[in-house]
């Protein structure tokens, strides 16, 4: 059995433009990568946010310097490990940054997500100042935009995939649900990866509790936190009734009068 978020319910008034340049320059960057062929790795450790190199600069022998260190707290931000690496962050990233953007606007979006990627790559540095592991991927920036998800729309339905063997239905699941499962998730993987590399799990906490932090000061003024939910939880349907026929408008970008009291 598995369970797959596709995208959520929520109408917003405009295109999430910075999202959509976030995700074309992840994307794009990834190119890079790939492109670099066994040069990657130095590319990595050029541009990804290794911690010694910010806390321990005199130790950090043998380590490129492509960039100061401080600026690889950005820089990692749109590196990735692999291919199911980025698709992962890209999807988490399409389904919950365009109604965050929204209410905050695009200027402060960019401020917004820099600030959560940096609040993230800094928790994980904490854990051990001296290791020369790199850090990459954009996970911890978006997990600051789940976490601002979480208090504006907590009650949003998440359309999600269930599938069992060759059954798979669409299920409306509450973003509280959701994006709450999710960060217990990263709490109970604590420790199952050493220092030696893997998942960055106190990045994605820190992001989270960052975004959760920020998103009451970055707001619009007439966006309220704990939003109505547009549609019903919990509903059942085929997966066929989700494929929208042709010059069917999509109602997840379709701008309504009033979103925010929905």
């Amino acid at each position: 059995m598995f369970f797959f978020p596709i995208r959520d319910d929520n109408p917003t008034r405009a295109r999430p433009l910075i999202s959509y340049l976030v995700l074309t320059l992840c994307m794009s960057v990834f190119f890079w990568q790939i492109s670099l062929g066994e040069a990657q790795r130095e590319a990595i450790l050029a541009f990804g946010m290794v911690p010694v190199r910010l806390f321990a600069p005199e130790v950090a022998y043998g380590l490129p310097n492509a960039i100061p260190a401080w600026m690889t707290l950005i820089s990692s931000m749109f590196l990735h490990g692999g291919f199911m690496h980025l698709a992962g962050n890209m999807l988490y990233l399409w389904i919950f940054s365009d109604n965050v953007e929204d209410s905050i606007g695009r200027r402060n979006f960019v401020i917004f997500y820099l600030l959560c990627g940096i609040a993230a790559a800094l928790s994980q540095a904490f854990v051990n100042v001296r290791s020369d592991i790199p850090m990459i991927g954009a996970s911890g920036a978006i997990a600051g935009v789940l976490g601002a998800y979480l208090l504006l729309h907590p009650r949003a339905n998440i359309r999600c995939l269930i599938g069992f063997f060759i059954f798979f239905r669409m299920i409306n699941v509450p973003a509280f649900l959701v994006l709450g499962g999710w960060l217990g998730l990263q709490f109970m993987s604590l420790g199952q990866v050493g220092d030696g590399g893997g998942v960055a799990y106190w990045a994605h906490i820190g992001g989270f509790l960052a975004g959760m932090a920020l998103i009451p000061f970055f707001k619009k003024p007439h966006v309220k936190l704990f939003a109505k939910p547009v549609s019903r939880a919990f509903q059942v349907q085929g997966v066929a009734s989700h494929i929208p026929q042709v010059g069917e408008p999509l109602r997840k970008n379709r701008p309504q009068e009033h979103p925010w009291q929905k």
